[in-house]
């Protein structure tokens, strides 16, 4: 999959989001990500949703891939909007503000977590501990920009020199406006499976319908809908065999036990290397 650094990005703006409660986020750029930490052993903690950490070091390259359709609305580094806002929905590892704060704090005084300081180490948090992909084991590009960072996860490819392949490009954002604001998943940089329904930020329902496109060979998109309380999928949908060039695929997924404010829907699809080669996702709203 590749980055949103160029290509047309595919706004996908929810209607009906004038009432959505605005999150505190810094507007004006910062220096980009911290200093790395080493890779979370198990980054769970009382103010964050429980996951398992990556299992790998990753190797950030300095240049995302090319040639992309964002799954959510794009913004300038500069201005970051406001995480709650219909531009950015808040996915994990905290579902509001004060879950941030709690832990910024934390951190400030005794060192807790520092993985939430690290956009990459973050993103694969995300993939491996919240969705579940665990051969999602590699930072394949990064691309910080003040409080915006758009990182590529991916897994190593049976190639001679070895090589990875990138399964998504993960958009995160700074959640709060301090230097030490932890990184928040809001999305993702859709190439070559794209998830363009439903709206970013939209409010969902049960059964909720997902489509997009996809570009390969005897693939197989699979939707699942996830909330970072929940350890498992709140739902997921059949197998929807599609392949070929850019071609629409549109699945129905039934769920239950939404409680948290904003949900994960997220499109996957493999089975020629591993079970999750390629996703994408989104953010729906529960109120």
């Amino acid at each position: 999959m590749s980055g949103k650094t160029s290509g047309s990005a595919r706004l996908r703006l929810a209607s009906g989001l004038a009432g959505a409660t605005l999150l505190l986020l810094a507007g004006c750029a910062s220096s980009g990500s911290s200093s790395s930490p080493g890779p979370p052993s198990s980054p769970s903690s009382s103010s964050s949703p429980s996951a398992s950490g990556p299992s790998s070091s990753p190797s950030p390259s300095s240049t995302p891939p090319n040639g992309s359709t964002s799954s959510r609305p794009s913004a300038t580094p500069s201005a970051t909007p406001p995480l709650g806002s219909p531009i950015n929905q808040p996915l994990w590892p905290f579902t509001t503000l004060s879950q941030a704060q709690a832990w910024e704090q934390s951190y400030v005084s005794g060192g807790h977590q520092p993985w939430h300081l690290d956009a990459g180490q973050t993103a694969l948090a995300f993939a491996q501990g919240y969705l579940g992909f665990t051969d999602i084991t590699k930072v394949t590009s990064t691309n910080v920009a003040g409080r915006d960072a758009h990182i590529g996860v991916g897994y190593p490819t049976p190639s001679t020199p070895p090589g990875t392949a990138t399964a998504a490009v993960l958009h995160l954002v700074r959640y709060g406006p301090d230097p030490t604001a932890p990184w928040e998943v809001v999305g993702s940089a859709d190439s070559t499976l794209t998830l363009t329904t439903p709206a970013y930020g939209a409010r969902a329902t049960s059964p909720l319908t997902a489509g997009g496109t996809v570009t390969g060979v005897d693939e197989d998109v699979r939707v699942q809908i996830r909330q970072p309380s929940s350890t498992s999928p709140l739902g997921q949908s059949g197998h929807n065999p599609a392949g070929g060039t850019n071609t629409p695929w549109s699945a129905k997924v039934s769920y239950t036990g939404a409680t948290d404010p904003v949900l994960t829907v997220v499109a996957y699809t493999g089975g020629h290397l591993l079970a999750v080669e390629r996703f994408a996702i989104t953010a729906v709203r529960t109120g």
